[in-house]
């Protein structure tokens, strides 16, 4: 699945942000790729403030408390399209979107998903923890509780969504629902198994490293400035009209 030479590809590290802002993001990335404005993948890290997001399979029905409950707490409930269903994003858990054009980094789709899970198990195991895959759902398991979730969509055969790692992540909301719909499953976190606070930026540091060589990649650091400016382009020269 790796190419002989690493792609040059972005890492983009986001402050806590908003999950709408991220998303906007995402998309476009993805139409700025497939046009060929962006020549190469980019890889966003990022926390996100408290929200549920549903995949394409997600249902309400697997959300256990009242909408009034969510909205007393200022947390939103967000239909968005990757695959899986319902699932919770908040401070203390690491999000990766990677923006890869399928074909150029000679991926398939399923290969793309396993790597994604992959780099998971790596990613916990630097601290000493056995995480595995579960033919149940996708993602890393810690015995019978989940500790990373992941969900996808391709456009135009480019990658977008991905994946979410339980680092310091408060457990209590993921009681509010199914997690990923299924019923009776626990979830984990790093902090949880290990009884520590874990510093996020070493974890973002593993994540990166074991992600580069899964997937063949070699990861630039990219100011989310300067993604801006390659997204909206060269700047317009002036005309000669303007009085």
């Amino acid at each position: 699945m790796r190419p002989s030479d690493p792609r040059e590809s972005y890492a983009v590290d986001l402050p806590l942000t908003p999950y709408e802002a991220t998303w906007d993001l995402q998309i476009r990335l993805v139409k700025a790729r497939v046009e060929g404005v962006l020549d190469r993948d980019a890889i966003l890290f990022v926390e996100h403030l408290p929200v549920f997001t549903l995949g394409r399979r997600g249902g309400l029905d697997h959300l256990k408390m009242p909408q009034a409950f969510l909205d007393d707490r200022g947390i939103k409930v967000i239909h968005v399209e990757r695959g899986g269903d319902i699932t919770y994003h908040g401070p203390g858990q690491l999000v990766v979107y990677p923006i890869v054009a399928l074909r150029e980094a000679r991926c398939r789709v399923v290969d793309f998903v396993e790597a994604l899970e992959e780099t998971m198990i790596r990613t916990v195991a630097d601290w000493g923890i056995r995480a595995d895959r579960n033919p149940l759902n996708r993602g890393a398991w810690v015995g019978g509780a989940k500790i990373g979730s992941l969900g996808i969509a391709v456009r135009h055969g480019v990658t977008f969504h991905g994946l979410a790692l339980n680092v310091n992540t408060g457990l209590e909301p993921f009681g509010w629902v199914n997690p990923c719909g299924l019923d009776g499953v626990g979830v984990t976190s790093m902090k949880e198994l290990l009884g520590r606070e874990i510093p996020m930026e070493e974890v973002r540091g593993a994540a990166r490293h074991h992600m580069e060589n899964i997937l063949g990649m070699r990861l630039v650091p990219l100011a989310v400035k300067l993604l801006e400016n390659l997204l909206n382009g060269p700047p317009r020269e002036a005309d000669g009209s303007a009085v």
